[in-house]
């Protein structure tokens, strides 16, 4: 099937950067999808960012102007930039992977989801 695994994380103060980097491996053809979705203990898994196989990107409203998504040249990696970084960015960051028709947004439309990685912003 298909493996993702997610890297970059750590401890930041707010205002600092990041990347994360989704590695890619297994049936990754007919991939539509890679999104970043990131979680808090005890609330819902947040859409984050997207990129499809056209190379369109879809951001949320709360890392417009601060987060980046991208590919890599190998184009086996989807990498997610993340500009100064705000207390309120501190979650679990997982990425995706949707193979069927769905919206880019709605956790249950990804087919294949990371171990996630921690991402922690300091006041």
């Amino acid at each position: 099937q298909v493996q993702l695994v997610e890297s970059g994380g750590g401890l930041v103060q707010a205002g600092g950067s990041l990347r994360l980097s989704c590695a890619a491996s297994g049936r990754t053809f007919n991939t539509r999808v890679i999104g970043w979705f990131r979680q808090t203990p005890g609330k819902e898994r947040e859409f984050v960012a997207a990129i499809r196989w056209s190379g369109m990107t879809y951001y949320a409203d709360s890392v417009k102007g601060r987060f980046t998504i991208s590919r890599d040249n190998a184009k086996n990696t989807v990498n997610l930039q993340m500009n100064n970084l705000k207390p309120e960015d501190t979650a679990v960051y997982y990425c995706a992977a949707q193979q069927r028709v769905g919206t880019y947004y709605y956790p249950n439309d990804y087919d294949y989801w990371g171990q996630g990685t921690q991402v922690t912003v300091s006041s």
